[in-house]
């Protein structure tokens, strides 16, 4: 009896059709709704007919769901061309008949509004294009335009529940877009009322930094995340941050990889890291933290492993050019493919808008190690709070695909305390800090580990050299180490 329930609940589950759109399917637990129509609604510029497109190419490359978008403000050939910059080839999918595209003139002073007035011929003309093709998705871009020459609520009120019926009748997926009202999500008021999904987009600016975020505001017969998530569109379209996907439920490693410095795998337990936890590098300015890194990255290379290095501080030339003065040369594993640098000013972009483009980069070079050189920049384009919250997401995130992060940070005085800043030594596997201490008149480097979680490390505070031939940590005198767990 209780297998007979289960499996007749199962079948009045809300069947879904997947965006393809990096992120949205996630805050949506699977897609659309199958078959019904979403509306998505939001100012100019919003994002709001890329979504669409969007929505419509992927269905055609990915789910083999071919397309039709019908278009009230831009032709074919104009669509075609504006996104072609965004690498979608729509007279391709066209030819091959995946995606219809019908502009629809509309003439606000040749439409006679009379009682008898409805949108029959727009059926008509939708249906055959549905028809032609055997389209599952539909797109009307935008309703504005379309009801522009109806001034009786009444008349427009049937017509807009006679779309969205009509819409669900012909058993298509489809998205309507709205502009955005003054008190409304919608200029009219009527459409998030009739939609069984509604979608807003905003564009907003925070500090003179423009930020764009999604909310989903209502979706009937479905969970779905009730947060605003950022997101961003880019040259291959739009990609949403799922945040609050993100939990402690990801899987750990027992597998141990080197430092890339002999001296310090022996210190961490003679293996080194643990694969996929997260390494924290502090110091002051020149006490030598990128030089770890570019060991670590060195390392990793070699075994055929990839390697993405986030850099906030220096240019990719600079870098490369710094650490063959340590006897290290990144650019035989740029050119190969196992390593890629990328570096930006933390001010170009919004803390968020950071996070999604370091996720989409990750998701498409699926390296092995990300580095992420300093995160104490990050400070610059948010408060430590928001930069807290940013680190956690990405580490999260990491974590839970199994990448190894390795991070510096700058502190400000010869002290543990300054990475407090950040605010993410709890987030840390393993933390080693590096500091300056004066010696016979000379300035000399010393490390020491703070914590290295699940291992045996040393405790011993000893002096390393940057040479011309990589990082050298001295011994110390063996009656004197001492280890802890």
């Amino acid at each position: 009896m209780i297998e007979e329930t289960s499996t007749t609940l199962k079948e009045k589950l809300l069947e879904k059709s997947p965006s393809g759109i990096n992120g949205l399917d996630d805050i949506t637990y699977g897609g659309l709704p199958k078959g019904r129509p979403t509306l998505v609604c939001g100012s100019a510029g919003s994002g709001k007919t890329l979504m669409s497109m969007e929505f419509l190419v992927k269905g055609a490359e990915k789910y083999n769901e071919p397309g039709v978008f019908m278009a009230f403000e831009e032709t074919e050939e104009e669509l075609a061309k504006n996104f072609a910059s965004l690498g979608f080839d729509l007279d391709d999918l066209v030819a091959k008949n995946k995606l219809a595209v019908d502009y629809v003139y509309i003439e606000r002073t040749e439409i006679e509004e009379t009682g008898e007035y409805d949108l029959e011929g727009l059926f008509i003309r939708l249906g055959s294009a549905i028809d032609s093709i055997g389209a599952k998705r539909v797109v009307l871009d935008t309703l504005e335009v379309l009801f522009s020459g109806f001034q009786n609520e009444a008349i427009l009120r049937s017509e807009l529940r006679r779309l969205f019926r009509w819409l669900k009748n012909k058993g298509v997926t489809a998205i309507v877009t709205g502009e955005r009202g003054e008190n409304t999500l919608t200029r009219y008021g009527l459409e998030e009322y009739v939609a069984d999904c509604v979608i807003l987009l905003d564009n907003r600016m925070e500090e003179q930094i423009a930020t764009r975020r999604l909310r989903i505001i209502k979706y009937r017969g479905s969970r779905h995340g009730t947060n605003e998530y950022p997101f961003m569109i880019e040259k291959d379209g739009m990609s949403v941050l799922p945040i609050t996907t993100l939990g402690l439920e990801h899987e750990v490693s027992t597998d141990r990889i080197s430092t890339g410095i002999k001296q310090l795998d022996t210190n961490l337990g003679d293996k080194g890291y643990y694969r996929g936890s997260t390494v924290l590098i502090s110091g002051t300015a020149g006490t030598g933290k990128t030089s770890f890194a570019a060991e670590f990255a060195k390392s990793v290379c070699e075994r055929g492993e990839r390697c993405l290095y986030f850099a906030f501080e220096e240019s990719p030339s600079q870098i490369i050019r710094n650490m063959k003065s340590i006897g290290i040369d990144f650019q035989p594993y740029i050119d190969s493919g196992l390593m890629l640098i990328d570096a930006s000013r933390p001010m170009v972009y919004g803390l968020e808008m950071h996070l999604i483009a370091m996720r989409r980069l990750i998701d498409k070079f699926e390296p092995t190690i990300v580095i992420i050189d300093p995160i104490s920049n990050l400070i610059n384009v948010g408060t430590r709070k928001d930069v807290q919250f940013m680190l956690t997401r990405i580490i999260d995130y990491l974590k839970i695909k199994g990448i190894t992060t390795f991070c510096t940070s700058l502190v400000e005085h010869e002290s543990t305390e300054g990475i407090g800043a950040q605010g993410v030594s709890s987030l840390i596997d393993t933390w080693i800090n590096l500091s300056f201490f004066e010696n016979k008149g000379e300035r000399n480097r010393r490390i020491t580990v703070i914590k290295s979680r699940g291992m045996e490390h040393s405790n011993q505070i000893m002096e390393y050299l940057l040479t011309d031939h990589g990082v050298e940590i001295q011994d110390v005198n063996t009656d004197e180490q001492c280890n802890t767990k």
